[in-house]
């Protein structure tokens, strides 16, 4: 055994030559070393072996008849050992056995017959080389990626921890800047409470309307579940409804909306409209002020600014309008006669789907009938009726009142048929038309 080919500066591809017949050796050294690589030289497996053991080896081609061990045994040992060498076997005789051995426990490359064709055994050689070159640069090539996405990896938790801890910065950033806003439009909402009641400080106290028309909102917004922030909305419109009127003058302010005169009424239907320019450059208010614009807009189309009709008013002007209404009918700032709390919302249901959105008609009187003392509608066993359905034996749930604001009857008074005669004789002298509020005893039907 020995080396006959001095490597050159570049590397040579290392092949190891393994017979037993050194005329084989000879004429296969021969033929290689014409040519560009690394010549080993090997008698049985144990040279070759050992060959192995200290040279970088890159192709083996053995014979098939070796002494001790036969060449599919060790290029099958070869193969366990250095799996990156590729094997070639050179037989003398189709020993089928052994050539499937190669095969299938050595994974040789291919296997030639002796005496060989040069040029065949060349070709070989050279092929199975640069097939060996292809895989090693794949290999070489997958690894490389292997560990570029490795690094890769590593450098993509790295962000995402950065970004992480970013994201966190900025979230807690905008946690604290939503709590400053949140508390910035609650102290709009309160300063705004405040201002209602300075402007409610131009009115007298009979006629100071936003404090309860505020609160009305506040209650139908708990019993309906309106969120926080809409609910917020709403109380800031309830308070600033009427700012737009602080131009007005005193006498203008506490005349009723039906008696004003012509140019009057023409700054009383500018007023929802002023009041939203007034808030606009203020942020927080902004939506607020957009339901103040619209709490005027009856459900007909027939309202103002804009005429809106149906759901296209906005669904806390509709709420507005109500609450204000119900309000300003007892306070004597939309008709002349006032009415008392039952009477509005009789007023109110008689004109849904006109003036009010009939969806929340009913809501909101139930809503009053909880929460104000004086509201005997939401009982049931209280009847509106008119003078000509009374009956004996009925009992007034409320004060009865002429137009011109007379009390005729207090509440709890017991009907009888001459008092029901006088008060329809009253009514048709005075031209007007009585609401009266009456529980109905068990057992007295209802006259037709």
């Amino acid at each position: 055994m020995g080396e006959l080919n001095v490597a050159t500066v570049t590397r040579l591809p290392g092949v190891l030559l393994v017979d037993s017949q050194d005329t084989v050796l000879q004429r296969l050294h021969k033929l290689l070393s014409a040519h560009d690589y690394r010549l080993y030289l090997a008698h049985d497996a144990s040279e070759a072996l050992q060959v192995m053991a200290r040279e970088e080896v890159d192709l083996v081609i053995s014979a098939a008849h070796l002494p001790q061990v036969d060449g599919a045994t060790l290029l099958a040992r070869l193969h366990q050992d250095y799996p990156a060498t590729t094997r070639i076997l050179l037989t003398g005789d189709p020993d089928l056995k052994l050539i499937a051995k190669a095969i299938n426990e050595g994974e040789i490359y291919r296997y030639l017959s002796k005496p060989w064709d040069d040029q065949e055994l060349l070709l070989t050689l050279r092929q199975a080389l640069d097939h060996q070159h292809s895989e090693r640069e794949r290999q070489r090539l997958e690894a490389l990626a292997q560990q570029q996405n490795r690094e890769l990896k590593a450098v993509n938790a790295l962000l995402e921890k950065r970004v992480a801890a970013r994201t966190a910065e900025l979230q807690q950033t905008a946690d604290m800047l939503d709590l400053a806003y949140e508390e910035l439009k609650h102290s709009y909402a309160t300063g705004a409470e405040l201002f209602s009641l300075l402007v409610n400080q131009r009115l007298p106290s009979d006629k100071q309307t936003n404090r309860r028309i505020i609160e009305l909102v506040r209650a139908y917004c708990k019993v309906q579940g309106i969120d926080a922030v809409a609910q917020r909305d709403l109380a800031m419109a309830a308070a600033l409804h009427n700012i737009g009127k602080l131009s007005w003058s005193d006498s203008m302010m506490i005349t009723p909306a039906d008696l004003l005169h012509h140019h009057e009424r023409e700054r009383y239907r500018a007023y929802p409209a002023q009041s939203e320019s007034l808030l606009m450059t203020l942020e927080p208010v902004q939506d607020a002020a957009r339901l103040i614009r619209h709490h005027q807009e009856h459900w007909d189309g027939t309202g103002f600014p804009d005429h809106l009709k149906g759901e296209a008013i906005p669904l806390g002007s509709r709420l507005l309008k109500l609450a204000v209404d119900f309000v300003e009918l007892q306070c004597g700032l939309i008709l002349e006669r006032r009415m008392n709390s039952d009477e509005a919302l009789v007023f109110i249901r008689k004109y849904a789907g006109r003036l009010y959105d009939p969806q929340l008609v009913e809501g909101f009187i139930q809503v009053c009938s909880v929460y104000l003392s004086d509201v005997t509608l939401g009982d049931p066993s209280v009847k509106v009726l008119s003078t000509r359905e009374l009956q004996a034996g009925m009992v007034l749930a409320r004060n009865l009142n002429a137009d011109n604001g007379m009390l005729l009857l207090n509440a709890g008074k017991v009907l009888s048929m001459p008092l029901v005669d006088k008060l329809i004789a009253f009514e048709t002298m005075e031209g007007g038309r009585y609401s009266v509020f009456v529980k109905l005893p068990q057992e007295t039907p209802m006259r037709a």
